[in-house]
């Protein structure tokens, strides 16, 4: 075993599921963390004589997971939770839109931290956030998120939005809350150059992310496309989320999303998709064949009555597929963990029943397939010798778990597991189900109060 100087924290007598090629899985085994990469895991004891032993932690009753990785969110929908609660996604936008065009600075800062920690709470090492809406005179949001996620020590990569398609061009958003193209692709290179980190143990990567066919114009996918490739950046945004969406296109550009994608150059291995509801088989065919990824979000499909994408027929193809929490304000509760769950479940509604997805595939979806549709599979999203350590430890020894014996059944099929143990890059980010970095119960009073603030701004208007 070779030497290392740095810190080491030993955790044996757990459970592990590596979700690496081979679904490697110990009964009883340990894993040794060295700095911020993950140096040895195997069955049985750790070894023994290791030098630089900082923390030896006994994981009796517990299962190790790579730490989940979160591919769709939109933060600042954290201080517009329960509202428009039984409307479809065009009608909830239209009742949102004019409410979410009033945000500023503070508010986004208050709702990602907000949207962050119940996210590292349970479980997300990586998070994402797609912000879009930059009202005139509203501040640095970027800067704000960014800096929301830096102090939480999670993993972050911001998808830097934009919209240029306002009602008078059609599109739902209020005129004032829509950028210009040429400002929406300015602002969005800067925020790349000013916050991109490329490395492999990167804390924080930007991605280009024009909102969706309903709020961009052609040129602002096209060129952001380009601008995203001159940069070596990811892309995404939302598709196929809804059947209004398809009519949308049909009749606007004359053929269906994914289609209209494709010949802006917005598919392709450096892009990932939001929901993918509606996509028939040549749309899956052309994701496969361009290595397109999917962020699938069972709860917000649910909540907004989108409907129940096909993501074992996906899978099938080749598609690459994560999970999502997607925005607050259709996913009040904002957390990962329960997606395990409710995307297994669900998918069980489709076509496909009981073989739609088992519990190994559904944690796969929440960690090596996040990390892949986030374009960092190399470096997390499996507990493999070399890679970094986000990892999480799960207590499955108390009475909601109890009579369930295997540890992977009892995390996805059973009720949210407390989270003993989150490292993120090898630094404790949740201990006993609290985080470590930052107060709860401020973050709790902050984005009631920003809340309310945004409750009365919108009210004035």
């Amino acid at each position: 075993m070779a030497v290392s100087a740095a810190p080491r924290i030993v955790i044996e007598n757990c459970a592990i599921a590596t979700v690496d090629a081979n679904d490697t899985e110990y009964a009883s085994g340990y894993i040794v963390v060295a700095g911020n990469r993950i140096e040895s895991i195997g069955a049985g004891k750790a070894p023994e004589n290791l030098e630089n032993v900082v923390r030896r932690i006994d994981g009796t009753g517990h299962l190790v997971t790579p730490g989940l990785v979160n591919t769709h969110h939109h933060f600042y929908q954290w201080i517009t939770r329960g509202l428009a609660t039984d409307h479809n996604l065009f009608n909830w936008l239209v009742a949102l839109y004019p409410t979410w065009s009033r945000i500023d600075e503070q508010m986004a800062y208050s709702a990602a931290q907000g949207s962050l920690a119940m996210m590292a709470r349970g479980g997300v090492t990586t998070a994402m956030d797609h912000h879009y809406v930059y009202p005139q005179g509203s501040g640095d949001l970027s800067g704000a998120i960014i800096r929301a996620a830096s102090e939480m020590g999670v993993r972050f990569t911001l998808a830097r939005g934009s919209m240029d398609r306002s009602k008078k061009d059609g599109g739902l958003p209020p005129d004032f809350a829509v950028e210009t193209t040429e400002g929406a692709l300015i602002a969005t290179e800067e925020t790349v150059k000013k916050y991109h980190d490329a490395s492999f143990d990167a804390m924080t990567q930007v991605a280009v992310a024009p909102c969706s066919p309903f709020s961009i114009s052609t040129d602002l996918l096209r060129e952001g496309a380009a601008l995203a490739r001159r940069l070596g950046v990811r892309m995404h945004t939302h598709g196929s989320e809804t059947v209004e969406e398809e009519k949308f296109c049909h009749e606007l550009f004359g053929m269906g999303p994914t289609d209209y994608f494709e010949s802006t150059g917005f598919l392709g291995e450096d892009v990932w998709m939001a929901h993918c509801v509606h996509m028939n088989d040549s749309d899956i065919e052309a994701f496969a064949r361009t290595k397109t990824g999917v962020a699938h979000c069972p709860s917000s499909n649910a909540r907004l009555a989108a409907g129940i994408a096909r993501v074992p027929d996906m899978l099938k193809a080749g598609v690459p597929v994560g999970l999502g929490v997607d925005g607050t304000a259709s996913n009040e509760s904002g957390e990962l963990h329960t997606e395990l769950r409710n995307a297994l479940l669900i998918n069980r509604l489709g076509a496909h029943r009981e073989a739609a997805l088992n519990a190994r595939q559904a944690l796969r979806l929440g960690t090596y397939g996040g990390a892949q549709v986030l374009g960092r599979a190399d470096n997390i999203g499996s507990l493999e010798v070399g890679k970094l350590a986000d990892l999480v430890l799960w207590k499955l020894d108390t009475l909601a778990h109890s009579s369930i014996a295997d540890p992977v059944t009892a995390l996805v099929f059973g009720a949210a597991a407390p989270v003993t143990l989150s490292l993120v890059n090898g630094k404790p980010v949740v201990e006993d189900s609290r985080l470590l970095h930052v107060d709860e119960d401020a973050i709790a009073r902050s984005t009631r109060d920003e809340a309310q603030r945004l409750a009365r701004i919108s009210a004035e208007a």
